[in-house]
């Protein structure tokens, strides 16, 4: 077959992951092997592939194929989620563009149309994975609304509540009032955010009397039902008993005492305003205060907001503002940051409300989940300093907030027959609901159509926190064979932004469920950032087209660059220059076995004693580096392992092997060398094989004719044999000496293609091993061992071992001697300066122990140079 002279990525790309999908190799199945299971962490079905998602699927890629390899039975699941909050405003977005309103549509015409807009748009992530070179099982794809799916949330859902640990609760949640529904805590940021503090005069009923509170919400002047003093101010113990009157609504509220109220912040009177804040809530119920609810679910003003009504809250605290100073009410304003709570999803500041939702009790559920990473190292995180994290939210865990009030969802199974809010009975379909709705009121006439289903969804996280069961149909068909095969599944690799969305949680289902971890080892990534240290995104401009990146520098280039860029766990400084470095690196590959494969074969002559041993070194140096990138997985330190495998094929194979091993200029090679070669390269590529697939592929076949049973993609990886490290250490010697040679002839200009003779004054007993190899590279006509310094040569020294290149006719003696003269006045110069600062006590005793040692370095080498640059004049008069 004829080698193409450059490689081209796309086609290389389309071929080669239309063959492993046309062999199957991606595909799964239970047999005597020892499994090997990652699941995706299902991206959102409206997602597109960003730079997040192309880092952490490449880092699952790398693992999967590595394990393929091995000879384990990979099987890497892959998915979407069908993520309520965004999904939902996305087909709420279409339908508001047709001018459809939401709220004009029954439940099913608008899951109708929901699920077409998910037909159509998702799923689309899932084929730019392919574009990367993802080896997922595609036959495995699951969607968190598949029925099966579904089904394993619901019968989630009745067993939690059957045990006593899902119940309905009138609290105070976080509202999204753009998407209008609720939010868990940990859906909740909280953004530093400058605001003014308004400082509000409130009369006292029957006087003339004021008091003036401060607040950083005007507009809630409407909610509010009491005016709170602490009972140890003395500056208030006058208004014990009394009421005031609330601005612009005129409404008559008691003046109450409580300790929670502090002393030094503002005025030291608080506004009540039990509807619209937590701690107010429970002075609220504490004292018995009416609830005023002031908001819509969009967040404007309901009628109690008065000629506000139907004004947006922002608009309303503006205009609120103007009203209150006009008529004396606003005494002042001050700057003030507070944090202000906002939607993880939308933006939308949060609006404490009070609701009925459902609620999962969390403090006995994540016990064992606790232990499994904090007590007995059952999950481990990579990196390990995640742990204070992990125990900082579990440690103080809430109860979660596990309704929505959304369509587009599990639709939470609990049905009403009555108006009173514990009228309701939980199943896991109608039938059965019916049977326990009769048995709950003794009415064995009620009929299906006499219950009322809750109208709310499940958070999504509810139905992801069961995703490593689900999707091996664990939680349905506990007993099935996949799941006792695939489960528990081996690493996890996400980003440290869900450590407690989802994979705790998920670690807590685990034990729930099957009383075991869900996976041995969570990798968490680091964010993808820019030059700047910016986080990317779309609103800054500064994220890159994850397709285009793929397209100018091939999937194995991006792959590459991402991983060149990504330290384990650390946040990743993602530069498009390190994408050309890997398409470069992929040029260096394909030109090396062009170089070889280039090579004429002679059968009868005989393997040079210098390649013999350069091959000998390289397998040594070979097995060094696979000991080297083993510890690298082991530690999760990919980009570690893959800069390893970088250097060793960069530097060790092609620009020292490949150079000692190749043949003269328009010579043969002979066959031994090249079949041991072509077997080097095989190992190469099979080390490389997880981080570049599509260029391994694509040279494997190359080296010889394949049938699919012998692609790359399923040969095996390496095995370990003993390292030879004395070879090891008398090549890098031996690299310094040849090293010495070509600095000499640069230096001199020396043409490489004239020969030059070479003595050596051994004092470092410096074996012979590689005379061959020098002899070669060096282009020496004699190889010389002498006892005292070669007078007239050029010299240097590698340690305390002298080596000589004679001169005659190679250079202008006279203007050498001149050069080496100013050398060496420079270098004393230097010295001398590095001493004197040396000899300063003061620099000594004050400076930085490792700026002292630097110092003591420099000297250390300027005598050296000296030495050197004294015995090479000395060889030249």
């Amino acid at each position: 077959m004829e080698i193409p002279s450059k490689y081209s990525a796309q086609s290389v790309e389309s071929k080669w992951y239309d063959y492993w999908m046309s062999h199957n190799y991606f595909h799964s199945t239970p047999d005597e092997r020892e499994p090997y299971t990652i699941v995706i962490p299902p991206p959102n079905v409206t997602g597109i592939l960003h730079m997040g998602h192309m880092l952490n699927n490449t880092i699952q890629d790398v693992l999967i194929r590595r394990a393929r390899l091995q000879g384990k039975n990979a099987c890497w699941v892959p998915g979407t989620d069908h993520a309520s909050i965004a999904t939902e405003a996305k087909v709420v977005a279409k339908l508001k563009a047709q001018g459809i309103d939401k709220n004009n549509l029954s439940r099913e015409e608008f899951l109708k149309h929901a699920w077409d807009w998910t037909e159509e748009y998702g799923g689309v992530i899932l084929e730019q994975l392919k574009k990367l070179g993802c080896s997922c099982d595609w036959d495995r794809t699951k969607f968190t609304m598949d029925d099966d799916m579904s089904e394993a949330v619901i019968k989630v859902f009745v067993d939690l509540h059957n045990k006593g640990l899902i119940y309905r609760g009138y609290r105070m949640v976080n509202w999204d009032p753009e998407a209008k529904t609720t939010l868990s805590d940990e859906e909740v940021v909280h953004v530093e955010k400058q605001g003014l503090l308004y400082y509000l005069e409130y009369k006292i009923e029957g006087s003339d009397e004021k008091l003036t509170i401060a607040t950083t919400r005007p507009e809630t002047i409407f909610g509010d039902t009491a005016i709170c003093i602490n009972p140890t101010d003395e500056r208030f113990k006058h208004l014990q008993g009394k009421k005031a009157i609330v601005p612009i609504c005129g409404r008559i509220i008691p003046i109450i005492e409580d300790e929670y109220v502090d002393l030094e912040f503002g005025t030291g009177c608080l506004k009540v305003t039990p509807a619209h804040d937590e701690n107010d809530k429970v002075l609220g119920d504490k004292h018995d205060l009416e609830v005023i609810d002031i908001f819509n679910d969009d967040a404007s003003l309901n009628s109690f907001g008065m000629h506000y009504e139907g004004q947006d809250r922002f608009v309303v605290r503006k205009a609120i503002t103007k009203e209150l100073e006009a008529s004396g009410v606003l005494i002042k304003t001050e700057n003030h940051v507070n944090k202000v709570g906002t939607s993880e999803r939308t933006k939308a500041v949060i609006e404490p409300r009070l609701s009925d939702q459902w609620f999962l009790k969390m403090e006995d559920l994540a016990k064992p989940a606790i232990d499994a990473v904090l007590k007995n190292g059952d999950v481990k995180l990579f990196p390990k300093k995640f742990e204070n994290t992990y125990r900082h939210w579990m440690e103080n865990i809430r109860d979660w907030n596990i309704s929505r009030q959304l369509l587009w969802g599990q639709q939470i199974p609990a049905y009403f027959y009555g108006d009173g809010k514990e009228d309701y009975v939980v199943a896991e379909n109608i039938e059965e609901a019916v049977k326990l709705a009769r048995k709950a009121t003794n009415n064995e006439n009620l009929k299906a159509e006499n219950l009322r289903q809750d109208t709310d969804a499940l958070d999504t996280w509810f139905s992801s926190w069961l995703w490593p069961m689900s999707v091996f149909d664990g939680i349905r068909n506990p007993e099935n064979e996949e799941i006792k095969y695939y489960y528990p599944t081996n690493d996890l690799v996400t980003g440290p932004d869900i450590l407690f969305f989802w994979v705790a949680r998920m670690i807590i289902a685990g034990y729930e469920y099957r009383d075991e971890r869900p996976f041995e080892n969570v990798y968490l990534t680091g964010l993808v950032r820019d030059k700047q240290r910016r986080k990317m995104s779309k609103s800054l401009g500064n994220s890159p087209d994850a397709l285009k990146l793929i397209e100018d520098y091939g999937a194995d280039g991006v792959r590459v660059g991402l991983l060149l860029s990504s330290a384990a766990g650390n946040d990743l400084m993602f530069d498009e220059e390190l994408c050309q470095q890997g398409k470069q690196f992929a040029n260096k590959i394909w030109n090396a076995f062009r170089l070889v494969q280039g090579w004429e074969v002679d059968k009868t002559i005989d393997q040079p004693k210098s390649s013999a041993i350069a091959l000998e070194w390289f397998e040594s140096k070979f097995q060094q580096t696979l000991l080297e990138i083993e510890d690298h997985f082991s530690k999760y330190r990919l980009s570690d392992a893959l800069m390893a495998t970088y250097k060793l094929i960069w530097d060790d194979f092609a620009s020292w092997l490949l150079e000692i091993i190749k043949p003269a200029y328009q010579q043969p090679i002979d066959a031994k060398t090249l079949e041991s070669t072509n077997a080097i390269f095989e190992n190469i590529l099979k080390i490389l094989h997880p981080f570049m697939p599509f260029l391994t592929e694509e040279i494997w076949h190359y080296i010889k004719e394949r049938s699919p049973e012998e692609a790359l993609i399923i040969s095996t990886w390496p095995k370990a044999n003993p390292i030879n490290e004395e070879l090891i250490s008398e090549f890098d010697f031996a690299s310094e000496v040849i090293t010495g040679i070509r600095n000499i002839r640069t230096q001199k200009n020396i043409a490489f293609k004239d020969a030059i003779g070479f003595s050596v004054v051994n004092n470092e007993k410096v074996a012979t091993t590689f005379d061959e190899v020098i002899a070669k590279l060096g282009n020496l006509e004699s190889f010389e061992y002498v006892t005292e310094p070669v007078e007239g040569a050029l010299t240097y020294r590698v340690k305390s071992n002298e080596y000589f290149i004679p001169m005659e006719g190679s250079i202008d003696v006279e203007a050498e001697i001149k050069k080496l003269t100013e050398e060496l006045n420079y270098t004393e110069g230097f010295l001398k300066s590095v001493q004197k600062k040396l000899s300063n006590e003061r620099f000594v005793a004050g400076a930085p122990e490792q700026v002292v040692a630097a110092e003591k370095n420099k000297e250390a080498d300027a005598l050296a140079k000296i030495e050197t640059i004294k015995s090479s004049l000395e060889s030249l008069k």
